[in-house]
């Protein structure tokens, strides 16, 4: 067990099933054992997010979370890694926040190739149904995206949510 209260060794649960949908469209599928409203504070908690939000095995660390997570609200998360000169980071805007239910944001560090998220969180039976769909501007653009290997640790970081999301519920 890691000083945050999530294990070493997440265990296999269900993949997130990374679908490209359209020229423009990505959708991320995942179901996660637990109620919609502690998913949801898993991803709107900045304490919360910060503990899975990043997969362990790509050696980045999250340097910073700041977020104003109500509808017109901004985000800044910065990222880095040992091997890079410079932290990467990541703003933008929250354009609906609709509790336990949806959340939509704007990725403004991409400019004009920045993609539109949209995260959908559908309860049934004390587990939810994730659905994250991000709408590129361009085919280009959604290339881009999956050829730097961004989209590629969706499966590590929802294993890492369901830890999460276990703790949670025993504190509970």
């Amino acid at each position: 067990m890691r000083a945050d209260g999530l294990s070493d060794a997440i265990p296999a649960k269900a993949p997130a099933r990374v679908e490209r949908k359209s020229d423009r469209d990505l959708v991320i599928t995942r179901t996660v054992e637990g109620p919609a409203p502690l998913v949801f504070d898993a991803w709107t908690q900045p304490k919360l997010f910060e503990r899975w939000w990043v997969p362990q095995s790509c050696g980045v660390s999250l340097i910073a979370f700041e977020a104003d997570i109500r509808t017109g609200g901004t985000y800044r998360l910065v990222m880095g890694h040992p091997s890079a000169e410079q932290p990467v980071t990541f703003f933008g805007r929250y354009v609906e926040v609709t509790p336990h239910a949806r959340l939509v944001w704007t990725n403004d560090e991409g400019g004009e190739d920045g993609a539109l998220t949209t995260v959908t969180f559908g309860e049934r039976d004390n587990a939810t149904d994730v659905v994250v769909h991000e709408l590129f501007p361009s085919k280009e653009a959604l290339d881009q995206a999956l050829a730097s290997g961004s989209t590629s640790g969706w499966g590590e970081q929802f294993a890492q949510l369901d830890d999460l999301i276990v703790v949670l519920g025993a504190q509970a």
